[in-house]
């Protein structure tokens, strides 16, 4: 037998009340589950204060402090009120006894508030389709979950579930440790973003969610934020617009630079060459352009850019009217508009002063290809729509033809297969915002517009006026399981 140290014997004895004490709270029978909902900014209801706040886990409000005259002791006092989670520390205590409540039937509680992913959890998140339930009664998939739209920030609801169906960016944020020792110079809010969307992620993807949709309202607080309010909650924005800054910020927060790679550069960024040829000003004499031609400004230039996503232009929508006088909707396939990468396809370029023709040809590609498709065309008066709809394959696109000579050689996989699809319905100031994703685990396609979900033919996804769709390229292993067209 081993001696025990006064010392020892009497924390020992400290565990053992403080256990007793906690496992008696006879007030654990009154937390109302239905009411909680950590998706909100973490501020006391009161003193709009974020520091020391607690959840009352009966009301679910936000209060500060624990201790004497704080908010939380007030509130338990005058509503009986007594328990309340710390949602900092996320130790739960009861008050106004202000004693730390440590018992596991509260486990589910702060498993909601932050959740956590094994590795190994995160390897199967493809592998299987199981749906869960919600406490509140409602089954989901994980990663197919509804987004609340707070007042107009459906264009940016799209583009971040987007990409919470990309894999290898999704198994970046759901581990916090991938960047949580990412080095930012003081004072950089930037550093908001990466926290927020990693929080989004992890609770998109939780399968032990209280209800089965998320607000986005701390992600976009963030955005609004860092994008120094050129993104609003509030106000219509363009989804384009809003991929194109989000990607580069997130690009940038996570220490990425145009030599260093991040997660964003790592799955999204590819290269190609641009041939640009200046033309001469159209009102010049036709002998004086035969001679501008001939001098060394005028000769093709070529260079070497790298990109995160394509932009592909629409053909200009006719107004003809058939004879009901209803507008015909044209259509055109997508190698129609990829015929721009071909390396031969010239297109004219106006800027405030010079013309340029440009061709471009792809020589290197991502493993996850964003194709933006141009429907808005903005002049001094007002923004016009391209309602073209762009007829396309779900599987099995390849892009060999687009590349270079010498990258179809080292490019060892060129086909693709489409994982999501943002579609713009409506007017263009006016109008709403779907997406249409690939669940990988199950193969079923899902659309989503804000909180509502429902499983979709992916036949009708072909229908839509698509206008950002990201594709995967097959891997040599790649069992093909999904539905296709």
């Amino acid at each position: 037998m081993f001696a025990t140290s006064p010392v020892a014997a009497k924390k020992g004895r400290g565990r053992a009340a403080e256990d007793r004490r906690s496992r008696h709270c006879p007030y654990l029978d009154t937390i109302n589950r239905s009411v909680l909902d950590f998706d909100f900014e973490k501020l006391c209801s009161i003193s709009l204060s974020h520091i020391n706040v607690y959840a009352c886990l009966i009301c679910g409000k936000y209060f500060q402090g624990r201790g004497l005259k704080s908010h939380a002791y007030t509130h338990s006092v005058q509503f009986t009120h007594h328990v309340f989670l710390n949602l900092h520390t996320l130790k739960f205590y009861c008050l106004p006894d202000n004693y730390e409540i440590i018992d596991s039937s509260l486990e589910d509680i702060t498993y909601v508030l932050k959740p956590t992913f094994t590795k190994q959890h995160i390897s199967g998140l493809d592998k299987q389709g199981k749906l869960y339930r919600a406490y509140d009664g409602t089954t989901y998939l994980p990663g197919i979950v509804g987004l609340n739209n707070i007042k107009a920030n459906d264009y940016a609801n799209v583009v971040l579930q987007a990409f919470s169906n990309v894999p290898p960016l999704r198994n970046y944020f759901l581990e916090e440790e991938n960047y949580k020792g990412i080095r930012r110079p003081p004072g950089d809010i930037m550093v908001l973003l990466v926290q927020r969307f990693g929080e989004l992620m992890r609770k998109l993807w939780n399968p032990r969610n209280f209800k089965a949709h998320v607000s986005p309202h701390e992600m976009l607080q963030a955005v609004v934020l860092c994008s120094k309010k050129n993104f609003q909650i509030t106000k219509q924005g363009d989804a384009v617009d809003f991929m194109t800054w989000f990607l580069n910020a997130l690009h940038g927060a996570l220490g990425g630079t145009k030599k260093k790679p991040s997660i964003i550069t790592k799955a999204f960024q590819g290269s190609m060459r641009i041939f640009s040829k200046k033309l001469p000003h159209p009102d010049l004499l036709p002998e004086e352009k035969e001679a501008l031609l001939v001098t060394e400004e005028y000769q093709e230039q070529m260079s070497e850019s790298t990109f995160l996503f394509l932009t592909l232009d629409l053909p200009t929508a006719p107004l003809y009217k058939d004879e009901k006088e209803q507008l015909i909707i044209p259509q055109v396939p997508l190698f129609n508009i990829l015929g721009k990468f071909n390396g031969s396809t010239e297109k004219e370029y106006k800027t405030y002063k010079e013309n340029f023709l440009k061709r471009f040809q792809l020589t290197k590609l991502p493993p996850y290809l964003v194709f933006c498709i141009k429907r808005f065309t903005k002049n001094n008066f007002f923004v016009e729509k391209n309602p073209t709809i762009v007829n396309f394959p779900i599987t099995n696109v390849d892009l060999r033809e687009y590349l270079t000579e010498e990258a179809q050689v080292t490019e060892k996989n060129t086909t693709y297969d489409l994982v999501a699809n943002v579609v713009h319905d409506g007017k263009p100031t006016e109008g709403a915002y779907r997406i249409h994703v690939l669940h990988h685990g199950t193969g079923k396609w899902y659309e989503m517009q804000d909180l509502q979900v429902t499983d979709i033919l992916p036949q009708m996804i072909t229908l839509s006026e698509a206008y950002i769709q990201i594709w995967k390229r097959q891997e040599s292993d790649d069992t093909n399981n999904h539905t296709g067209v």
